[in-house]
């Protein structure tokens, strides 16, 4: 069975449409694209009067490096939101499929489940916030097509073991199409199970540009998985979803100097973690700190609502995560500079460090 035969059958067989920096992307004079001949004003906007390449190759290669797939199990669009998107509406018929999720968890499955008008399976994570495969696996029916695990989770910051992961691929392959969103995975010890999609056709992958890589303005997000069903997105992506600038910043990013300097903020992040966890565990009113894998703590309180109060008052917005199942007296923060995160904690203190 080929895991397209997963997908909407109408999906498979439409024509997509051929853009024409599709169809022809050489040439010393473009005259196929009714475009402007003329650069816009401004340095910044150099070359945004052609419309941009649909699937980058310089930023293709460039991310399939970093992830250690080839580059056609590679779709790059605007976030993660966008693959997310194109996933639900490729594999989801309205009215008829469904997603699975395990709450609480990123917000946006649900949401594009819902505009595509596909049902939505709830398995909360256990009480400790794990994923119960069994529960998972049990719960899943013929009308699921789609299971979304967030690794490690928002806004909980629990990573899932690989044997999970890899458990789930193998108990749902003819099934559904497991999607693995690991848009925190370079703040987490263990690594990325990017390399399993070679061999679990039905195994997906979410990356992104926007947390350790400091590009949430660019919106560069990534999906790795089998080329097929990378194949069978790219009929369906808008003609141009990455914005000529944006690549420019990604290529950026991710260069030399690049991934130095990210990497030194991944390591920084990992220091305020440790940090923040333990004195944040001994402010007044902190019931608990979650432990987290990712580059946010979930923080439990007596007065959640009059915490972020203060917070606030200070200047200092942090996420309000108490409509959450589970997490009814909860914050979110994430981990900022280490002067913004002892601010935190002199207003939580009430002015003491």
């Amino acid at each position: 069975m080929s895991v397209l035969d997963l997908a909407r059958p109408e999906i498979r067989a439409m024509q997509p449409y051929s853009s024409a920096r599709m169809e022809a992307s050489g040439g010393a004079i473009l005259l196929n694209a009714n475009e402007s001949a003329w650069a816009p004003a401004g340095a910044a906007g150099q070359g945004c009067n052609r419309y941009p390449d649909p699937q980058p190759a310089a930023l293709l290669q460039a991310l399939a490096q970093l992830y250690g797939v080839r580059e056609e199990q590679l779709l790059v669009g605007r976030g993660s939101d966008e693959a997310i998107d194109l996933l639900v509406r490729a594999f989801c018929r309205a009215g008829r499929d469904a997603i699975a999720i395990q709450p609480p968890t990123f917000g946006m499955y649900s949401v594009c489940a819902r505009i595509q008008d596909a049902g939505i399976v709830e398995v909360p994570l256990a009480a400790d916030f794990t994923v119960d495969a069994d529960a998972l696996l049990a719960a899943i029916t013929p009308a699921v097509k789609l299971v979304f695990v967030c690794t490690p989770n928002n806004p909980t910051g629990q990573p899932v073991p690989r044997a999970t992961i890899e458990r789930l691929a193998r108990e749902l392959a003819g099934r559904a199409l497991l999607v693995v969103d690991e848009a925190y995975v370079e703040f987490a010890d263990g690594g990325s199970v990017a390399e399993l999609i070679d061999t679990y056709d039905n195994l997906a992958v979410l990356r992104t540009l926007s947390k350790a890589w400091a590009l949430a303005g660019a919106r560069v997000g990534t999906l790795l998985a089998n080329a097929e069903v990378i194949a069978l997105l790219r009929r369906i992506i808008p003609p141009y979803p990455l914005p000529l600038p944006c690549v420019t910043a990604a290529l950026d990013g991710l260069s030399v100097p690049g991934q130095a300097e990210a990497a030194g903020h991944i390591r920084i992040v990992r220091e305020e973690r440790s940090r923040m966890a333990a004195a944040l565990a001994a402010v007044p009113g902190v019931r608990e700190v979650l432990p987290s894998q990712a580059n946010f703590l979930a923080v439990r309180f007596d007065d959640a609502g009059g915490a972020y109060q203060r917070l606030f008052a200070a200047g200092i917005v942090v996420r309000d995560v108490r409509r959450y199942p589970n997490l009814a007296d909860a914050l979110r923060i994430t981990l900022g500079t280490p002067a913004e995160n002892t601010r935190v904690l002199e207003v939580l203190n009430g002015g003491r460090v």
